[in-house]
């Protein structure tokens, strides 16, 4: 099997697994438990909290610990809109947003608050001064994602943060999910107040991840009780996934230094040999997209292409793993001006650092004896 459904779950490293399983078996005590077996795992989690600190190139006091993307994403969107509502009501956003954002927002929309979705061009990115634009007296948030999880278009998340840095009451959350690992961000260059990240994306486990909440930050907690990662977030820890989630990251971190020229020339030819097929409109921009992205329709509904290519033994998905199963045509791609039918076509191609050259001729082969299949159905 070959597997390009990076974008929805990485499969965990080995190394990760193995960390997983030693604390669990040796260091299973409870953090807050003031015992010497609980002192064991506070200090597991405290280095690991150092670790991905470093990585991310934050304070170790910036970091908190959630189950992932979406308890992130909702946490830095309705814990700033509960904190902040005194300031204002206002919330902007860019109309390409994982639904961990959008559905957040709109909850916060029947709640009182006023929502404005900054459009894309047709590479599916925004523009930094159509997001300044948006702003008004009232806006407490600007949340844009930095790696569009089904193109992969990259939002110009410095040049916004510059902008927005002459607004001092207006916060700037950046869903980090589909970049980390694959795109570097310099949080604190780029002036973001909160940043998402979920482990599964970078061959960790799922049910882990970290928010980024910047020094001095105050935010409401989502989840009431005994108090755990500074009161922000409470309830017991998952210690094993934590540790294994700062290995994760740390060898995501080294693969992206040393493979992700070879991962874009893979990307890279891929597009370029999709788009010579006949009956194929590839919609990923290399020049303004992730290296790890692509995106494309083929004259079919996206989930006969996938069901047909694993048959050939490739995995692949269509638009969003969140919302693949809905059956409606990609927000995303709308966004960007593509017809609504070709939307329902598209498929979505992520790799990994462990996908090769042959895996990717793997695919161009099953593409085309798809295509060719299809053609002679309809006659």
């Amino acid at each position: 099997m070959i597997y390009l459904d990076n974008s929805a779950t990485t499969k965990p490293y080995d190394e990760v697994l193995q960390s997983f399983v030693k604390v669990n078996q040796e260091y299973y005590g409870n953090p807050s438990s003031l015992h010497n077996w609980g002192g064991k795992a506070e200090k597991l989690l405290s280095q690991a909290r150092e670790q991905i600190a470093g990585l991310a190139g934050v304070k170790p006091g910036e970091i908190y610990f959630t189950s992932g993307g979406t308890e992130g994403n909702n946490l830095a969107i309705k814990g700033t809109a509960l904190t902040y509502k005194g300031r204002g009501n206002h919330i902007v956003l860019s109309s390409v947003e994982h639904p961990s954002v959008s559905e957040a927002c709109e909850q916060l929309r029947g709640l009182g608050f006023d929502i404005s979705y900054v459009p894309v061009n047709e590479a599916g990115v925004v523009s930094a001064e159509d997001v300044e634009a948006a702003i008004t007296e009232q806006t407490i948030l600007v949340t844009i994602i930095h790696v569009n999880n089904e193109v992969g278009s990259m939002q110009p998340i410095k040049k916004i943060g510059k902008i927005l840095r002459r607004f001092p009451k207006i916060l700037f959350h950046v869903d980090h999910v589909q970049g980390a690992g694959k795109v570097p961000l310099d949080i604190h260059g780029s002036f973001i107040d909160l940043c998402t990240f979920s482990a599964h994306k970078f061959h960790g486990l799922k049910g882990t991840g970290f928010l980024y909440v910047r020094e001095g930050l105050r935010l409401k907690p989502l989840l009431s009780g005994g108090g755990q990662e500074r009161k922000l977030r409470s309830g017991t820890e998952n210690t094993a996934g934590i540790v294994a989630m700062a290995k994760a990251f740390r060898m995501a971190e080294q693969k992206r230094r040393e493979g992700a020229d070879r991962m874009k020339e893979i990307r890279d030819e891929l597009i370029g040999r999709l788009g010579a097929m006949q009956g194929i409109e590839v919609h990923t921009i290399p020049e303004y997209a992730a290296p790890h992205i692509l995106n494309f329709s083929a004259g079919m509904k996206g989930e006969v292409m996938v069901h047909a290519l694993e048959e050939e033994g490739i995995i692949i998905s269509t638009t969003s793993a969140c919302s693949s199963k809905e059956q409606t045509g990609s927000k995303t791609l709308k966004a960007m001006g593509i017809e609504d039918n070709i939307s329902r076509e598209a498929v979505r191609v992520s790799l990994s650092y462990e996908n090769t050259r042959q895996d990717a001729e793997a695919l161009i082969a099953a593409v085309q004896k798809t295509m060719i299949r299809l053609q002679n159905v309809m006659g």
